[in-house]
């Protein structure tokens, strides 16, 4: 169809302000205008205000010489990504700094969108750095990541309920039986929901057996008895009375709340939800207790997935220089502890765990780096969305698990994730 002439004529115009538009973004973004280099920082929305202090005190660091301009990725992980996919696959110059989930880096390296960590910058990046941090942002080898925090799960309790707390899924779910039975709360609060914190269940329950989900190359799946086990301990705490009836919904925050609501005796779940238990609940906070995650057997160690952020520098920057300096900055000790004392979120420098101000405010800081000394990481390959999504949604919801059956299913259609090569749009 042919163009109406008053559109014609509205051209010039808005040529004109296009153009005004974009002589202002480009005075404004990544090394434009005469003022400081603004640096583009896209990580998580933080409510803490722990992010933004890092980003002003690294800004006034430099001595003028960049500031760094925190800008908030949506909320969820998959909105996260997918803007961070959309902007780095139309080379933007424009993302400098970018926080990673720990499952990203595999996939943004093998597509090109993330600079190789080298030299001393890598010394930097790695020092006092936790070693499974450090494996969650390498990939083929190679440092593509410095860790900005890490993170981990507990197993929380009340100890008015539970005395002793179990050191198995089986002990557990016995004791939560037992509670059922004495008309107590009783439920353990898991994360159930058809998304990441299911594959972070199966993963850690798979590991902890002994086994992995990919083989050691990440060309196929792994699974095998470890798999059938680990499937057979989510069947059996869904079709038992420990089961919260919004396990197949649930995700971690509402787990957080059917704890504190007071109709739970167990929660697996993250540090986030010492302080929230301790502003809401101050009646119920002297008996939330903390202790390792339940192995699948009480004689094994759980081996417990890691969850955080590691800060990437983006290909496309026009001041990688400035941009590897500043995220040194922003993932320094003092930055880190900020971010774990207001944000709740765990460092990665391993001797943050001994400092008083951390301890004082982390009585589990111990328990939380020796989960992390012993931690798994999920499958790391660039299709790993692909295999995140295969294994929630075969396994959800979790009463309908058949252990054999359903890993057998899983293992072809982990397979067939593979195929796809990553790179969700």
């Amino acid at each position: 169809m042919p163009r109406r002439p008053r559109l014609r004529r509205r051209w010039p115009a808005a040529a004109a302000a296009l153009a005004l538009a974009s002589s202002l973004l480009a005075g404004c973004g990544s090394g434009g205008g005469s003022g400081p280099v603004v640096l583009n920082w896209y990580n998580f929305p933080d409510d803490s205000g722990a992010l933004q202090q890092a980003a002003d005190r690294c800004s006034q660091a430099s001595g003028g010489r960049y500031r760094v301009q925190y800008n908030k990725l949506p909320r969820t992980a998959d909105g996260q990504r997918q803007q961070l996919v959309r902007r780095l696959a139309a080379h933007d110059a424009e993302v400098d700094i970018m926080g990673l989930d720990v499952t990203w880096p595999a996939e943004f390296a093998e597509a090109g969108w993330i600079r190789e960590w080298t030299g001393e910058r890598k010394q930097q990046a790695t020092a006092d750095t936790l070693d499974a941090a450090v494996q969650t942002a390498t990939w083929k080898g190679r440092l593509y990541g410095a860790p900005y925090n890490s993170n981990t799960q507990l197993l929380w309790y009340r100890d008015d309920l539970v005395p002793t707390p179990p050191k198995s899924w089986a002990e557990m779910l016995t004791q939560a039986e037992a509670l059922a039975k004495a008309g107590k709360p009783h439920y353990v609060e898991i994360q159930g929901a058809q998304y990441e914190g299911l594959t972070v269940w199966f993963n850690t329950l798979v590991t902890s057996a002994g086994g992995s989900i990919l083989t050691p190359d990440a060309q196929a799946p792994s699974l095998g008895p470890p798999a059938v086990v680990a499937a057979g301990i989510m069947h059996d705490t869904a079709v038992s009375a420990a089961a919260d009836p919004s396990l197949p919904n649930q995700m971690e925050d509402q787990n957080r709340l059917a704890m504190e609501s007071g109709t739970a005796a167990f929660e697996l779940n993250y540090p986030f939800v010492y302080p929230s238990m301790k502003a809401n609940q101050p009646d119920l906070f002297p008996h939330f207790k903390w202790a390792p995650y339940p192995g699948v057997t009480a004689d094994r160690p759980a081996t417990v997935t890691i969850g955080g952020i590691d800060l990437a520098v983006g290909t496309y920057t026009r001041q990688p220089d400035l941009a590897f300096e500043a995220t040194l900055c922003l993932r320094d000790r003092e930055n880190q502890l900020t971010n774990a004392l207001e944000g709740g979120l765990p460092p990665s420098l391993r001797s943050l765990y001994q400092a008083a101000e951390l301890t004082k405010s982390y009585p589990f800081a111990a328990d939380v780096l020796a989960a992390l000394d012993t931690a798994s990481v999920r499958p790391q390959t660039p299709a790993y969305q692909n295999v995140s999504i295969a294994i929630s949604h075969t396994l959800s919801p979790p009463a309908s698990i058949r252990p054999e059956s359903t890993v057998a299913d899983l293992r072809g259609q982990i397979q067939d994730a593979l195929g796809s090569k990553g790179l969700i749009p």
